[in-house]
């Protein structure tokens, strides 16, 4: 997210202004907060795991969704553009935002330094009252380290994931290689 200043409006003044708007904000209970552009890396991680989980996913009824799709929580009044979501089967959006969904199936953030603390903390408290999610995915960008919560019953379970391993991913029966994640064919 940005430094620039928040700015409160209610949720049907927000979309007015984020359809016209040439920058991304989300929105926390009435403050519309800018969110800061990314690095080349956070960029190539994104892609990079787009593109594994869209083969992960292909033939089946799920889609990979980009950072320009927004997520709404409506229970406690935020919407998000996460880095990336999954959606299985069918595609529910938000009684007071069409273009907004409520089902995710994944979503995953790249972490960076000024997202990392909100991603782990107060972000994920708002992802984990939608009812759909069941894996939240962190890509670290600083060392090759992927941590997944996956929601057990009633609680959250962390499995973290290195160089060498595979990252397992039941919502959707995908399992990926970390290093594949991580590979720059630019390096």
């Amino acid at each position: 997210m940005s430094a620039e200043p928040a700015i409160r409006t209610t949720y049907a003044e927000y979309l007015v202004q984020e359809r016209t708007s040439p920058i991304k904000h989300e929105f926390v209970d009435g403050l519309v907060i800018a969110m800061a552009g990314g690095s080349p890396e956070h960029a190539r991680l994104s892609s990079s795991i787009a593109r594994l989980l869209g083969n992960a996913v292909q033939g089946r009824p799920c889609a990979v969704f980009s950072s320009d799709l927004r997520v709404r929580i409506a229970e406690t009044n935020r919407s998000t553009y996460p880095d990336l979501t999954v959606v299985c089967g069918h595609r529910q959006t938000a009684s007071d935002d069409r273009d907004a969904i409520v089902n995710p199936t994944i979503l995953v953030e790249v972490l960076s330094d000024s997202t990392e603390a909100d991603d782990r903390g107060e972000k994920f408290a708002h992802y984990r009252r939608l009812a759909s999610l069941r894996e939240y995915v962190l890509v670290a960008q600083k060392s090759k380290r992927i941590e997944v919560y996956r929601r057990d019953e009633d609680h959250w379970v962390l499995t973290e994931h290195g160089p060498g391993s595979t990252l397992e991913l039941p919502s959707i029966d995908a399992h990926i290689d970390v290093d594949d994640v991580y590979r720059d064919p630019l390096a």
